[in-house]
């Protein structure tokens, strides 16, 4: 590691009065999205630094969980209140209403994972058919339809939804290969769901559990999974997946960061690099859409950034003044976000992206 000391945040964005759980960039704007623990959700002005406007959308005894960009005018929050609201946003903020409400009945921590497509296509015909009725697949709504996958109301169960009309798609249990059932995994803690490369229109999704395992699901067939394995010895609290290189990252409750492959024509996931920390919990973790570098959110205060490829360390970020809740990079490369439990957020400018 170099060594020159750690950057500061270019800015830190102050107004939360609680946590904030997580952040998400919007996809083409100057504009951060963030939530927190007493059920605030807020847009910010990335350019001017200040708040854009406050919406209360989950309650203050449970609290927004995630936030997920849809398109370039609709939010996602999900709350521990067992909602996921779809919103859209005014030239004021959010609307006062949300267009969709779904009732995952779900009240633990595992955040949602959004699938965006204006062309539709990414559900197998027949699931749409099964449990919609062939006119939903379409794709009739302006911005194209989204679909979230989450912990279901059984917590070992992840479920996939229709976030336009709020109708539920597909169960994906987390059965073995044997096809017995595997409630030994415990709760599903994390989730994701991602197009397996350009040119595979289907979603895939890979979910973290509680007793360290990762089970991926092709939604072609959703009742039997792709492949299960085991890189923690305990919960899996992050994933991400980075679908155009076929590497992904988790990150857990015990003391390693894992990169990992994802061969779809193989249906194999194995171990690319163990990243050993010097203490444990990795809340979040994020790959730059350049592939040149992933962040990491700890316990321990601290957010630390590796080099994508080689998986050693750059630099560990070191603002905030207490656990670090997530991570994330704006879509040019150009900005991160993370933010904590000190109920700030840090706006960071690293390793410039390559023209």
């Amino acid at each position: 590691m170099s060594k020159r000391p750690p950057p500061d945040p270019v800015a830190v964005l102050r107004g939360h009065r609680a946590s904030v759980t997580d952040v998400c960039f919007h996809p083409i704007k100057n504009i951060l999205f963030s939530g927190s623990t007493d059920g605030e959700l807020r847009i910010w002005d990335t350019l001017q630094r200040r708040t854009i406007s406050s919406s209360w959308v989950h309650s203050a005894a449970h609290g927004v969980i995630s936030i997920a960009a849809a398109g370039e005018s609709r939010v996602i929050s999900q709350g521990r209140d067992g909602t996921i609201k779809f919103w859209d946003i005014g030239e004021a903020g959010l609307a006062r209403t949300p267009l969709t409400t779904i009732k995952t009945n779900s009240y633990h921590f595992c955040k949602l994972s959004l699938l965006s497509n204006p062309d539709s296509g990414i559900m197998p015909t027949e699931v749409t058919e099964n449990h919609l009725g062939a006119e939903v697949s379409g794709g009739s709504d302006a911005e194209g339809r989204n679909y979230v996958a989450t912990a279901g109301e059984d917590l070992s169960v992840v479920e996939i939804w229709d976030v336009n009309t709020a109708e539920k798609l597909v169960k994906l249990p987390p059965i073995s290969l044997d096809r017995r059932s595997t409630k030994s995994r415990g709760m599903c803690m994390a989730v994701r769901a991602f197009l397996p490369s350009e040119t595979e229109s289907f979603a895939n999704v890979v979910a973290g559990f509680e007793d360290g395992s990762m089970v991926w699901w092709d939604l072609r067939n959703p009742a039997l999974p792709v492949t299960s394995v085991k890189f923690h010895s305990e919960p899996v609290l992050s994933l991400s997946i980075d679908n155009s290189r076929g590497v992904g990252v988790s990150g857990s409750a015990d003391e390693k960061i894992v990169t990992f492959t994802l061969n779809p024509s193989m249906g194999s996931c194995l171990v690319k690099k163990e990243v050993i920390l010097e203490r444990p919990g990795t809340a979040g973790t994020s790959i730059r859409p350049d592939g040149k570098i992933f962040a990491t959110a700890g316990w321990d205060h601290r957010v630390r950034i590796y080099d994508y490829r080689k998986g050693n360390a750059l630099a560990v970020l070191k603002y905030h003044h207490a656990m670090c809740n997530a991570v994330i990079f704006s879509a040019n490369s150009k900005l991160m976000a993370s933010s904590s439990e000190d109920a700030t957020i840090a706006l960071w400018e690293l390793y410039p992206p390559g023209n």
